[in-house]
């Protein structure tokens, strides 16, 4: 009790000294807590449900994909809706508390205006007549009665321009119908535009006889109850969902977007606790140095190590628990900040809500404050070793040389940073460019355990061109930094971490990018890009393709995504990989997909091209089997018929378009590539591509630039989101580095007294720290640039072959200009409000 007590009266008397912990620890935690509810939320939230309103429960396919052997938290969200049997209705309905079950389909439509367009708008989904019971939808006219009868959402029909009794033109996957409206519904969806078939005309152009997309139940009793015996007789074969869980089944991107979101979370979790301990325990470290009198003072009247240790660590308790507190609440407004960011450039819903649980501040609170304590273990360290008799001349006397255990840490944590540095030569894309970015930041905290010597070596290659500089200032500011690495150090360290870590993370990104941009230009060679306003395009397309003049190839083309389980060390990993569908026989002349073994012409039924680095991880051959998950989850054993090196542009699997097309969400074509024989007329193939819009109104025909133009879409989002995280992580290192300047320039005003004592004047005491802030700051500059050197030249090596950076240089030259400014401002600003007081008023304040 009387070490908390004297700890209470001890930061109640010098709040200014515990300021710069307090920011560091608040911060820190609100980015972790901010993480933590984006985890939780992309495994328990969602999107609240539209069409299945009235429904309290839905039953859908499985959701997640997790293979033998696997541990929960690998589960993998799949990237394409499931469906599930016709036959499920019968069973559901026959649960007791189950008043009625409603089978519902669900695909893309396109309602194509009198004058040829497609009005804007929501998507358009169509659906069977029944399942209109689910939602609270009003009927005026007549529901339709014949296949070639249709209701239509008003608000849908108004802006197409047509009413009750119109003819209207369709486009679904099955190709463009007219229909007779004979019937409008109201209220509209916001997500969605829902257009009403038969239920026999729907299950056709569902296109998948015997499945349906959902089970919605009307339920006589409580819901949850309902569910239960549902989940129970069932079985673990489908998804039974209640509350917000239902929008996972209505909408195809909320399970895709859970999935981004844990990536993405967890990722930037892991890099914001890292850092969020890195910074804590340097603040902290220059705080208690900055106490070196005080506690030589405790030893001197005999305080005991131990006692220092636990003076140490209560007032750091303090401290992080008021901190701690604060930042978590504030990590829940950090974390709908970016989840808006998130939903602006595509990776969520814009309706996505987050979970707001208790869990991740709590989580957030206690890491922050073991992040504390362990900074503050290692901080007591040297001030609780002193003997009584050294104390007074270690309170005058900066501690010379490392630790053997700090210099052991920095060495290790330095060692592991060049090797991590070297996985973008056995990894691709993206990963390689988080790998990288990780060892550029485990590379600079290992200098920063080391910074003292590092520091120390830099400084004495400047202090004689510096003492030269200036007789007055340079030569004060040589000296100053020779005697004072460690503080030096304090000032470089966290400047150096936000140069390296802005380099590594926006650098790393732009050489992955430019690396399959490349790629695409020189795989694609297809003339003409085709695709649909809908999404996508119906198969149909390429076979009316094929019949005009002029044409030598054509191939459709299906983005997907396969779930892949790979036995590492006795774990088994699970990963969900970019797959395209194509036509074997054909791709060749619209693609080139590199150096190809084996024969592409045998991509039918079951096969399967892969990668090479995908083929040499997964241990496999041309003639081995391969067991994957496709888009919607479905088990499948592939064969392997050849390999390719174009995996930048075109993923690591390459399928059958039949076979991924059979396992997306609406069976479409993501777009079309078309190749003209040499001697066509090239205006001539482009306006018979263009009269196909005839048959099919949602058609658009382009060049290859609309190729390069959806890869670079892809990419942009990938490269946006990467800039959200640094943001975050890269405003908290600033207020990190802000913090720490101005705790060391602030330490000094006793120091500048003195100066001004003996003689030196205002403007020689602001020119000398000028010129120190000049030195750290370049320093910080130099070294922070040189960190990122060797991770980015073997991640250039990795996915291009080439060790030259690449992206604008006008962004390093805004970060090296930016960490400049900053440095310089922390360091005038305080110099120059503490010269404000009189030199006999300030030498006799208290440190």
């Amino acid at each position: 009790m009387t070490v908390l007590a004297l700890s209470w009266q001890t930061v109640k008397s010098r709040l200014g000294g515990f300021v710069g912990a307090f920011l560091a620890v608040l911060c820190g935690t609100a980015v972790v807590a901010a993480c933590g509810v984006l985890i939780e939320s992309g495994i328990s939230s969602g999107v609240p449900t539209e069409r299945y309103a009235a429904a309290p429960v839905v039953v859908g396919g499985k959701q997640s994909v997790r293979p033998e052997g696997a541990d929960v938290l690998s589960a993998q969200s799949v990237a394409e809706q499931p469906t599930v049997p016709a036959d499920l209705v019968a069973r559901v309905a026959a649960v007791p508390g189950v008043r009625s079950a409603v089978g519902d389909v669900d695909f893309a439509a396109a309602v194509i205006t009198p004058d040829g367009r497609v009005p804007a708008g929501p998507p358009v989904r169509g659906h069977g007549w029944e399942s209109v019971a689910l939602a609270p939808f009003t009927l005026a006219g007549d529901a339709p009665a014949g296949p070639d009868q249709v209701v239509l959402d008003q608000a849908l029909a108004e802006r197409a321009g047509v009413r009750t009794g119109d003819q209207v033109r369709i486009e679904t996957s099955a190709g463009t119908r007219e229909y007779r409206v004979t019937g409008l519904t109201s209220p509209g969806l916001s997500r969605q535009t829902a257009v009403f078939f038969t239920t026999e005309r729907a299950a056709e152009l569902f296109g998948r006889p015997g499945r349906l997309h959902a089970v919605a139940v009307l339920t006589d009793g409580d819901a949850d109850a309902v569910a239960e015996r549902l989940e129970s007789a069932l079985g673990d074969a489908v998804t039974v969902t209640t509350g917000v869980d239902r929008g996972m089944i209505e909408f195809s991107d909320v399970g895709q977007g859970r999935t981004i979101l844990l990536a993405i979370s967890g990722s930037f979790a892991g890099v914001a606790l890292l850092v969020m301990m890195f910074v804590v325990s340097s603040t902290l470290a220059l705080s208690v140095a900055q106490r070196r009198r005080e506690f030589a003072l405790l030893r001197a009247i005999a305080a005991t190590p131990r006692q220092i240790r636990s003076l140490i660590a209560a007032e750091t308790t303090l401290v992080a628990v008021v901190a701690g507190v604060l930042g978590g609440v504030g990590g829940l407004f950090v974390a709908g900040w970016l989840r808006d960011a998130f939903a602006s450039i595509g990776v969520l819903p814009g309706d996505f809500e987050l979970t707001l649980g208790p869990l991740p501040p709590v989580g957030a609170v206690l890491l922050g404050l073991g992040a504390a304590r362990l900074a503050a273990w290692s901080a007591a360290r040297r001030p609780s070793r002193i003997s009584p008799v050294e104390a007074l001349g270690e309170a005058a006397i900066e501690p010379r040389g490392l630790g053997r255990t700090r210099t052991s840490i920095g060495v290790v944590v330095l060692v592991l940073g060049l090797g991590a540095a070297t996985a973008p030569l056995f990894l691709r894309g993206p990963v390689a460019a988080g790998v990288s970015v990780m060892s550029a930041l485990l590379i600079v905290i290992g200098l920063a355990v080391l910074g003292p010597l590092v520091v120390g070596r830099a400084i004495r290659l400047v202090a004689g061109p510096l003492s030269r500089f200036s007789r007055v200032g340079g030569y004060l500011a040589a000296a100053n930094s020779v005697a004072n690495t460690r503080r030096l150090a304090a000032a470089v360290t966290p400047l150096m971490l936000a140069v390296g870590f802005a380099i590594a993370q926006f650098f790393s990104a732009a050489v992955v990018d430019e690396a399959a941009q490349r790629e695409t230009d020189r795989a694609t060679v297809a003339d003409h890009v085709l695709t649909g306003q809908i999404g996508g395009l119906p198969p149909a397309v390429t076979a009316a393709v094929r019949e005009v003049p002029g044409v030598a190839a054509v191939t459709p083309l299906v983005r997907t995504q396969v779930i892949t389980a790979t036995d590492v060390a006795g774990q088994v990993e699970v990963h969900t990989v970019a797959a395209l569908g194509v036509d074997g026989a054909q791709v060749r002349g619209a693609l080139d997909l590199g150096d190809v073994r084996g024969d592409l012409g045998a991509l039918t039924g079951d096969a399967v091209a892969l990668s090479q680095a995908e083929a040499d991880w997964q241990e496999k051959a041309i003639g081995d089997q391969l067991a994957v998950h496709l888009g919607d989850g479905t088990p499948i054993t592939l064969r392997v018929v050849a390999t390719y090196t174009h995996d930048q542009a075109f993923g690591d699997y390459v399928l059958p378009a039949t076979l991924a097309r059979a396992h997306t969400t609406d069976q479409l074509d993501t777009s079309v590539l078309v190749r003209r024989e040499p001697t066509a007329d090239p205006a001539a193939v482009t306006a018979a591509l263009r009269g196909l819009t005839a048959r099919f109104p949602t058609l658009t025909v382009a060049d290859r630039a609309a190729m390069e133009a959806a890869g670079s879409a892809l990419r942009d989002q990938q490269f946006w989101v990467n800039m959200v995280a640094l943001g975050v992580i890269l405003g908290y290192i600033v207020i990190s580095v802000a913090n720490t300047l101005v705790m060391t320039t602030t330490q000094r005003a006793r120091e500048f007294a003195l100066l001004r004592l003996v003689g030196a004047t205002r403007r020689q005491v602001r020119r000398m720290m000028l010129t120190e802030a000049v030195v750290s700051a370049g320093i910080a500059i130099v070294i922070g640039s040189l960190i990122p050197v060797i991770p980015l030249a073997l991640l250039g090596i990795g996915v291009s072959g080439s060790p030259l950076p690449a992206g604008p240089v006008t962004v390093y030259l805004g970060i090296i200009g930016a960490a400049a400014l900053l440095g310089l401002l922390s360091v005038v600003i305080p110099t120059r409000v503490a010269l404000r007081p009189r030199p006999i008023d300030a030498i006799g304040v208290r440190e």
